[in-house]
Formats: structure tokens, sequence, C-alpha cells
């Protein structure tokens, strides 16, 4: 897939994969001890009340107790030993995690869970007869060596639902490589480094499919874990070939006992996790498919890229901004490059202005010797003009010659081609970032052009930032920090408003494109959202907001609002929203873009609360006095289980709510502050057995004062 939004890694990006939990880290670490014992056990799993029940259940089951009382958890960590111990808290935490995966529930397991058990208690059996320390590492290692499929299922669960019932293989990985651009053991191992685990457990999964010969003087655990997955493919009616154990030093009968055990120990872990593998020697593992790939609509194909890419950059800054080190940061930028862009070979050349000198940074083992590089402004060349003109650059021998640099990092990198992409921050370039790429990927990157400089802008605004005088940074940091944190949540707050009306209203344009109906609806309402996207990101930045009309007919900005969550799938089939609205026209002063702002807000909250369905009335009462002011007065009221009172005595300060989320509260405080803008006012009211309400005044356009018009009962827009 060569189109950007169908590129499973930015894909992997969102997905909501889950947490390793830290029960499971922190017992790894205890593992590396020589001096680790019972009592610090004991203290872990203690702090864990799910382990714990765990731990009791097992010790309590007829394998282990013979009657009498239930035994409590000292007795049950004695009973079963360390080892036991260790290897259940291990397998549970996995288990769990395994079951956090997105589409994981919907689909069967029993032939991803044998596999991985298999390995599992293989790859421990074999660390014991080779003498590797780390048993529980090298266990841990069968059980995660598959997770990248998991990760895909996650990402693509429409491309990938029918290949991950197939056999574990390298057709398997071939194919993934076809129709995803990244096979499971690089999801996997990618996977493994955002859990912050060791690297040799994340080049064990990597490299688990690789030829034996390539692996041979590896780290034992990446051996380890790669034999395993060969002993739990293969077919125990055929014969293992010969010197099939010399990667581990293990003997024909070695393989042949590890072999044997196997059964009996994944049948005893599967009870002990309460996982069902009943029919799973019976299920057949289909060959892997690459679907072919459906034709894309240009226009679709190109409002997808604008909101991915500033999906994305939303998250680099992010990312970036949370380095506490300029190595961390840059380490993290080749990091983006390399999921983002593919690009696997970068070294990050920074200015050095007292001598016009451009060198090159530390950049881990692999290419240590680049931070000795560097290349020289004045001697011209790509990678000089590219900083001096700050624009994005290709360089490759089918342009003429190369500069000497250039010639050494091809070599480095062993590349066709490289890209210089500019680290400018406003008008100071401070470096460069090249990366070697093959010919054929050079037109693609290209295309991205833009993004690929927002890329450098983003990474040079943080090297900008970190390399500021410390004593200066130290005196301000904490208020610099939390107006950037609150103006960001605003902003991701908001502008997944329209996002999410435009993802859904995508699917709205793609089924009637497809039954060739008329879209200029749809189409004028994506437009308007884009437009609102482009001015909340331009006030965050500090420009001046668009003119728009002083006039706004509440009437009109209900019913287009309704209209939209009802036709835009966002509304689900259980929650029924109504309005009702006065016959005449009812008109503020005010933009008609904080109204519609105000009023998504509140009505997203009310289907977020009402899980299990429920109705959103909205009511324009008319026209009401207060305090010789004439408001109109409108009225949002869901039928959900309404708010707890601690949470409603402080309704309109940022982070109340319950929802999970790092913008959790933050909605209601920005209704609260565009109300304000509006010379308005807003209250609340909620109860468990009404459900919630807010009551929103508004100040009529003009100064005549009215009666309040007459409800037109029942009629629905």
């Amino acid at each position: 897939m060569s189109a950007p939004d169908q590129d499973i890694r930015n894909r992997l990006l969102v997905a909501r994969l889950p947490a390793m939990p830290q029960i499971l880290l922190k017992l790894l670490e205890l593992c590396q001890s020589e001096e680790t014992g019972m009592a610090e056990l004991a203290k872990l799993i203690a702090n864990d009340a799910g382990m714990t029940t765990k731990i009791l259940s097992v010790a309590n089951s007829a394998a282990y107790h013979r009657g009498g009382a239930k035994v409590g958890l000292l007795q049950a960590l004695n009973l079963l030993g360390s080892d036991m111990i260790k290897t259940l808290v291990i397998s549970e935490s996995v288990f769990q995690t395994f079951n956090g995966f997105p589409h994981s529930a919907s689909n069967d397991l029993r032939g991803f869970w044998k596999h991985s058990l298999t390995a599992a208690v293989m790859a421990r059996e074999i660390a014991k007869v080779m003498g590797y320390a780390h048993s529980e590492e090298a266990y841990l290692g069968g059980l995660l060596h598959d997770v990248g499929r998991l990760a895909l299922l996650a990402a693509a669960p429409n491309e990938y639902s029918f290949n991950f019932l197939a056999l574990d293989s390298e057709e398997l990985c071939a194919v993934e490589e076809r129709s995803l651009q990244i096979s499971h053991a690089e999801a996997g191992a990618w996977l493994i480094g955002r859990w912050n685990m060791d690297s040799f457990m994340a080049d064990g999964i990597l490299y688990h499919h690789e030829a034996a010969t390539r692996v041979e003087g590896a780290h034992p655990l990446i051996r380890i874990v790669h034999l395993a997955h060969r002993l739990a493919n293969h077919d125990l009616q055929t014969p293992l070939a010969q010197s099939t154990g010399a990667l581990c030093q293990l003997s024909d009968g070695d393989l042949a006992l590890i072999c044997d055990g196997a059964a009996a120990q994944v049948k005893k872990a599967a009870a002990y996790l309460g996982i069902d593998l009943t029919g799973a020697d019976d299920l057949v593992a289909p060959q892997a498919y690459a679907a072919p790939t459906p034709p894309v609509n240009s226009v679709q194909q190109r409002l997808s890229d604008e909101i991915r890419n500033m999906t994305l950059t939303a998250e680099m800054g992010q990312s970036f901004a949370r380095q506490k080190s300029d190595s961390q940061l840059l380490e993290v930028v080749r990091q983006n490059a390399r999921i983002l862009f593919h690009l696997d070979n970068t070294v990050v050349l920074l200015l050095n202005n007292a001598k016009q000198t451009l060198v090159g940074t530390s950049m881990g083992e692999q290419h240590q010797r680049l931070s000795e590089f560097s290349i020289a402004l004045a001697s011209g060349g790509s990678i000089a003009e590219s900083v001096l003109q700050g624009r994005l650059n290709f360089a490759s021998r089918d342009q003429g010659l190369l500069g000497l640099g250039e010639e050494q990092l091809m070599r480095v990198f062993a590349a066709d081609c490289l890209i210089c992409i500019p680290l400018k921050a406003s008008s100071k370039c401070l470096g460069v970032l090249v990366g070697g790429v093959p010919s054929w990927q050079r037109d693609e990157l290209k295309r991205r052009e833009r993004f690929l400089l927002t890329f450098g802008s983003q990474a040079a605004t943080s090297l900008d930032a970190a390399s500021r005088d410390r004593g200066e940074i130290d005196r301000r940091i904490a208020m610099v920090q939390d107006e950037f944190r609150q103006g960001s949540r605003r902003v991701v707050h908001e502008i997944n408003n329209p996002l999410t009306i435009i993802k859904n209203y995508l699917g709205v344009l793609d089924d009637k494109l497809t039954g060739q109906e008329d879209v200029t609806a749809e189409l004028s309402i994506l437009h308007e959202e884009i437009d609102r996207v482009g001015n909340i990101m331009s006030e965050f930045a500090g420009a001046p907001p668009k003119p728009q009309k002083a006039r706004t007919e509440i009437n009109r900005i209900v019913n287009d609002l309704v209209r939209l969550f009802r036709e835009s799938r966002f509304l689900p089939p259980s929650v029924q929203i109504v309005a009702r609205m006065p016959e005449q026209a009812c008109e503020i002063d005010g933009s008609a873009d904080l109204l519609k702002q105000i009023l998504v807000n509140l009505i997203k909250n009310a289907v977020e609360a009402m899980p299990k369905g429920g109705s959103i009335e909205i009511v324009n009462k008319g026209r009401v006095v207060r305090e010789g002011r004439a408001y109109f007065d409108l009225c949002i009221k869901d039928t959900g289980p309404g708010i707890p009172a601690a949470v409603l005595a402080k309704l309109f300060s940022p982070v109340q709510s319950t929802k999970a989320g790092e913008n959790r509260g933050i909605g209601l405080s920005i209704v609260h502050s565009l109300v304000k803008r509006f010379d308005g006012q807003i209250n609340c009211s909620s109860s468990p057995s009404a459900g919630t309400q807010f009551e929103i005044h508004l100040p009529a356009l003009g100064a005549t004062i009215l009666r309040a018009a007459p409800l037109v009962s029942g009629t629905r827009h």
C-alpha cells in the first residue's frame, strides 16, 4: 500500500494498544538480581489484588491443596515455590495484556495461545539446558514473540483478520510485507520498544523468522526465542533436521526431551490461566493471502491525508516535548522518522555556528562513529544546501557529482539516495536530518514534502527549546509548561470534535458516492468543519480569528447540528436526539462557530454519559428577561445517570470528570469560557433520576424586550 493513510506504521501510532502491566516490569527487574528471594516476591504480589487472587486460586486448587482450610498468601507462596510464582505472574500479566488488544475478543485465539504457550515453555527449557541465567525472561520472550500479530489485528482488522489465523511462517511475513509494508515480527519489536522493555527482548521478537545462520552469533535470548519458535511450529510427525539444536548448543536428545514434555506443560499453563484450548489441535491454519488493494477516491484520499498529518503533527510535538535531554530527543526524532517515513538509517547533523560546520551526533552503537563526522557549509552539496536554504533535498549519484561527506554517508547507510530534512525553527536552521533511502522511495517522499518539513520544524523547535540557557528555563519552565499543556489540551479537545464529524461524514460520503447520490450537502459540511479546525489552530497560534457574521440564528444552528449528529454516524442507534424550536427567528450577537462549539461539546458529553442509550432534548424556550435584559433560554437535557455531587460542585473547572484520557473534564471549562465570550450565563442541574440539564442564557440581539415565544409542541427538525 503506497497511500500514506494505509501505512500500518502510522495506524499503529493511533491504535489503542494496551500497556504492559507494571507488576510484570517490576518482576523482570527482580529476576535480574541474584539476591531476589521469596520476601521480595511476596511484597510485589501483595500490592496487586488481581495477582494475589490468581496465586491463591492456583495454590488452593486440587493440584496443590489436599483439603483442609484454605491457605493464605504467605502459605500459597511457600507452597508454590518461586519458579512457579514467577511463571504465574508472567503468564497472567501477558494474558491480561493480550486480552486488552482491540478485536482480540472477537477472534478465535486458540491457535494463537497454543503456539505462544508452546514457544514459551520450550524457550524456558532451552534456557535451562544451555545454562542461560534468566529462564523467566526466555519464557516471556516465547509468550511475546507473536505479539505483533495482535498489534496488526488491532490496527488493521479488515486487512489482517484472515491472515491472523494463518500459519506463522516466512510466507506469512512475505504476505504482510506486500499488503501492509510491515511484518508481525517488526510490529512486535516496535511494540516492545514502546513498552520500554529490554532491547534484546525486542530483537528476539524481530529476528524470530530470520535464517538460523543470521542469528547464530547473536545474544542468547535472541537464539532461544528463534529456536523455540521453530520447535513450536514443527510438525511432531516429521523428524527434526540434524543439528537443529546447534544454534543453542543442544543435542538431538535435548530437543527430543524438550518437545516431549512441552504438551503437558502447555496444558497445565492454559488451565491455570483459564484458557480453553479444546479443539486447538484440530484447527487447520489457512495459507496467508494478500487481498488486492481497493481503488482509492482521490478527493477523499487528500482529505484523509490532511487529517492524518494534523493528528500525527500533534502526536510528534507532544512526543518531542516529553524528552528530558538532547540525546533522548534526537533518538525519538530518529525513531519517528523510521516509523513515519521508513527511514531506517539516519543521522542528525547539528550546525556549529562558530565554525560554520555540520557536526554528527552520537546515534547508538550501529553508527557511533558518525559522532566524529562533519561537513563544512562552504563545501557545498545537497546537505549543506538543505541547511542554507531551509528546504528538502535529495542527493544521489544520478544527479551529478556528490561531495565527499555525501559519498561517505551513502556507503555507511548502503543506500542509493540520501534525503536531507532541514531542522528549521522559525527563521533559524539548527541542522539537518539525513537518511538513507532506496531510489524507488524517493518519489513517494517527494509527495510528502510538506509533512517532512513540518516534521523537521517540530524537531528543530524542540531542539531549540532544549538548547537555551538552563538557568533561565528552570526559572520559567513551570509556568510555560503549564500554559502550553493547558493550551494544547484545549486545542486537542476542540479539534477532536470537528475531526470526529469529518471522520464520520467520510463514511456517509463514501456510501453516497457508491450509490451515485448527490453529496453537495456533505461536502459543504466537511468544508465547514475543516475551516473550523483551521480557525481553532489559528487562534491557538495567536493569529486573529477570521471575521464572521455578527448575527447568529440559534434555531438554524441547533437544527443543523441535530441533523449532523443523526446523519454522521456519531450518534449510536440507542441514543435519540430531538430539537424543539419556536417558529420565530432567535438571533444573537456573536459567532456561529462559537455557538456550535458550545453545543457540540454538550451533545458529545451527553452521548458519552449514556453508553446504554437514552435521549437528548434541545429546547429553545424563547426570550426571557433577567435583570432588565433580554436573553434566549436554551436547554440541553439528557436521560443519563447524572453527575456526582462532588463533580457538580466544581463542574466548570478543568479535570473534574471521571472519563479516561488526558483531556478529561476540559470540555465543560471550554464551554463555560465560550458562554462568557457571548456575555451569557450557563447553569447545570443533575440527579440520578432526572438526568442532566444545562441551561444557557444568550443575550438577544437588540434591546427590545418581548415575551417568550410559545413552543411548537412535538416539532422535530
